[in-house]
């Protein structure tokens, strides 16, 4: 038997660069919005601009608009997916990703209401949930109180989690259109989905995004992961997504992949032809919008968390928008959006040199210019360190 080989190293700052590369925050990507929705497998959409910002901050040339039409034409959608929070994806992603994602997160949320279900059909729960949000888009009210008028002793609250975990459901435009927005307003996706198929073909559609259901299959999953956000753990991809025990896909997968390690001695899988820059590759500053997926999909954040940082950037149970300096979390911003001016105040946690000063003014310049309203000025102001 051959001895076993120890797998080569991966510093800190080697896997911040190789993570920023994969998530196109090194240089501004040439890539279509759509194009980028699939690569990173998705944008955490908890709030509605974060995914504007996301890719404001990844794409060369993004206009906000582009993404709201994508939304719009049902091309990209929001539904529950990835640790049962709030994705924007791509029509070919958002079924078999949610249906991936089921036997994980999205089921131990419904387990946790379990006891105000006492009594509830939950087959029939579903299929009056199908009938009614497909009848027309539906409020979270309108659904607790229909589903409410069937099952009076239970907690509504409770009925309407049901509801969210075990029919895939999307929330509708114009919620989450660019300056637009609305009401949380409930569908099927698979309704929403087949109407947009119905729309570009002129006849009858089949399941949305069955096209694309080899998208769901773990591996490739799995290898999608690395591509987005590799050199990656088992325990890594197992944060991103919410589900556990993938050990078994990745020891399938194992022949074709590299094999690293950390600095703490960790496992990393990674993809052969994956970019995997010089730990020393400039990384210019990128401001993220709140719970970007770079800060919540490894269960070792420090390839771009400091440890020292990792606190700093939630005020109870809100996050705070952060900025990346030389790759690395190192500050938050706020946006102020008056009638007369809109203020962007950047909070370093440490001192600014001169150099990094002007590169963040620059950044934020470029990202105002393509986020705030055209009509009003802005301003850039740095709080006290």
């Amino acid at each position: 038997m051959a001895p076993k080989t120890t797998p080569p190293l991966l510093s800190t700052r080697a896997l911040n660069r190789a993570t920023l590369d994969r998530q196109l925050l090194l240089r501004p990507a040439p890539l279509g919005a759509e194009e980028a929705v699939h690569h990173l497998v998705g944008l955490q959409a908890q709030n509605t601009k974060p995914p504007y910002y996301a890719l404001a901050a990844r794409l060369d040339g993004f206009r906000p608009e582009e993404l709201s039409r994508l939304m719009e034409s049902r091309r990209v959608a929001r539904i529950v997916s990835l640790r049962s929070t709030v994705h924007t994806h791509t029509a070919a992603d958002a079924v078999p990703l949610r249906r991936l994602v089921q036997d994980g997160a999205v089921d131990r949320e419904l387990k946790m209401f379990r006891k105000g279900l006492t009594g509830v059909d939950l087959d029939r729960l579903t299929e009056l949930t199908a009938a009614y949000v497909d009848e027309r888009p539906r409020t979270p009210k309108e659904l607790r109180e229909h589903l409410g008028a069937e099952w009076p002793d239970a907690d509504p609250q409770a009925l309407g989690i049901a509801a969210r975990c075990l029919l895939p459901m999307v929330q509708v435009t114009p919620r989450g259109l660019w300056r637009r927005s609305g009401q949380v307003a409930l569908t099927s996706a698979t309704h929403w989905f087949d109407e947009r198929e119905k729309g570009e073909s002129g006849g009858a559609g089949g399941s949305g995004a069955s096209g694309a259901s080899g998208a769901a299959d773990l591996d490739l999953t799995v290898l999608r992961y690395l591509r987005a956000f590799g050199p990656a753990s088992v325990k890594d991809m197992q944060t991103w997504c919410g589900l556990t025990r993938l050990r078994p896909a990745f020891e399938r997968l194992r022949p074709d992949l590299l094999v690293f390690r950390d600095e703490h001695g960790t496992e990393l899988f990674d993809l052969p032809d994956a970019p995997r820059p010089d730990a020393d590759t400039p990384a210019p500053p990128r401001f993220l919008p709140e719970y970007d997926n770079l800060l919540l999909s490894h269960a070792d954040r420090t390839r771009v968390v400091p440890a020292d940082h990792r606190t700093r950037t939630w005020t109870g149970n809100q996050a705070h928008r952060v900025f990346l300096l030389d790759g690395f979390l190192a500050g938050i911003w706020h946006l102020e959006e008056g009638r007369e001016r809109t203020v962007m105040t950047v909070e370093a946690f440490t001192r600014l040199t001169k150099a990094e000063r002007a590169a963040l003014t620059a950044e934020a310049e470029r990202t105002l210019r393509l986020l705030a309203p055209e009509d009003i000025p802005y301003e850039i102001r740095y709080a006290a360190t």
